[in-house]
Parts: C-alpha cells; sequence; structure tokens
C-alpha cells in the first residue's frame, strides 16, 4: 500500500528526473511544493505549461529559443559569423557568455555521444553542423565539449566529420578540469581554455 497520495509520489518521480536530483532530496521537494498555496502551485504548473507551448530550439544553432524563432545570440548585430563555437549543452553557452571572450556564434549538439545511453550520431546535431560549416564562410569551429570519456569521443567524432571542410578545428585548452564539465567551471577558467585553444 502507497504511503504518499499518488500525485505526491508522481511530483517526487517527475524532480528526480532532474540531474543531482536523488529520491530522497526529489521527495523533499514534492513534500514542499505540498506546503504551498494553491495559487503558487497553480502558477507553477502555468510557468511549466507555458515553457511547454512555447519554447524551441534556435533553426540555426539549436540553442533554446522562443518556439520557431532565431534565439537571442544569432539575431544580435556584430557578432564574429566566421566563428563557430561547438558545446553539448544550452548551459555551455552560458557558461561562455559569462567571460565575455568569446563573441563568434554557436552550435549546439544536445548532447554527447554516450553508447551506453543510446546517443549515437544521430542523436547530436553533428549532421547540421557540417552543413552549416560547408557553405564556407566559416573560419574556425571551436570544440568546446566537456573533458570527459564522451565530451573527449564526441571531439574525435566531430574532427573526423569536418575533415575536407573549409574552416580549421581547434579544441578549447585543459585549463578546463579532466573529468569535469563546462557548465560548472569558473569564469576565469573558462576564459583561460578559450584563450589557450588548439589546432587539431
Amino acid at each position: 500500500m502507497a504511503l504518499l497520495p499518488g500525485p505526491v509520489e508522481r511530483l517526487a518521480e517527475e524532480f528526480a528526473r532532474f540531474p543531482g536530483i536523488g529520491p530522497k532530496t526529489a521527495q523533499r521537494m514534492a513534500f514542499q511544493a505540498c506546503r504551498w498555496p494553491e495559487p503558487a502551485l497553480q502558477a507553477l504548473s502555468g510557468t511549466i505549461r507555458l515553457m511547454a507551448e512555447a519554447i524551441g530550439n534556435c533553426p540555426i544553432c539549436f540553442f533554446i529559443s522562443d518556439r520557431g524563432e532565431l534565439c537571442s545570440i544569432c539575431r544580435q548585430q556584430g557578432r564574429q559569423e566566421e566563428l563557430i563555437c561547438v558545446v553539448e549543452d544550452p548551459s555551455d553557452v552560458l557558461a561562455i557568455e559569462r567571460t565575455g571572450e568569446f563573441r563568434g556564434l554557436y552550435h549546439v549538439l544536445g548532447a554527447a555521444l554516450s553508447p551506453l545511453d543510446g546517443i549515437g550520431p544521430s542523436e547530436i546535431h553533428a549532421d547540421e553542423l557540417v552543413a552549416r560549416v560547408s557553405g564556407g564562410t566559416v573560419e574556425e569551429v571551436i570544440l568546446a565539449t566537456d573533458s570527459d570519456v564522451e565530451g573527449e569521443a564526441t571531439a574525435g567524432y566531430l574532427v573526423r566529420r569536418l575533415e575536407g571542410t573549409p574552416p580549421k578545428v581547434t579544441r578549447l585548452a585543459h585549463g578546463l578540469p579532466v573529468g569535469g564539465e563546462l557548465a560548472y567551471a569558473d569564469d576565469r577558467t573558462v576564459a583561460r581554455a578559450f584563450s589557450g585553444r588548439q589546432l587539431l
């Protein structure tokens, strides 16, 4: 017999899907939500529904955007269109933008290659990247995937895919910690890795 009402159990299960949230933390979050007044819960529910309906991915770089629209970075005037920085997740874009070191454009893969998790080449935006740089206006592709096993495998795969295309391919220097994630690195470390990127 379940000790908690079904909606509370389901809410805890949904919270547990977030990275870094284990079952106990998810349950505490669900208990906290039970203490909220109904208007606060309705507001949260409405915000999530609105996000599901209105938010999508930029058709050029796959960063988060209003559905069907270019993202705020692709719309910015004065970005260096000849530079494309390739990252795994939208949170990586924010980490790089905070440094003020990079003024080019981005390409968000959506994930890193991870056969154990069922993420193969067709699950990342590699084909779109190759098509994007084949036009001849891009001079450099900067691979800024994480320095863990999956990130390194993804970078190696992209190097092979980009062979024969016009731009040079570089990799962020590893002032970034091995096994670490770009989104959680401090601003100075990301800036140093950018300035020390290397030709592959």
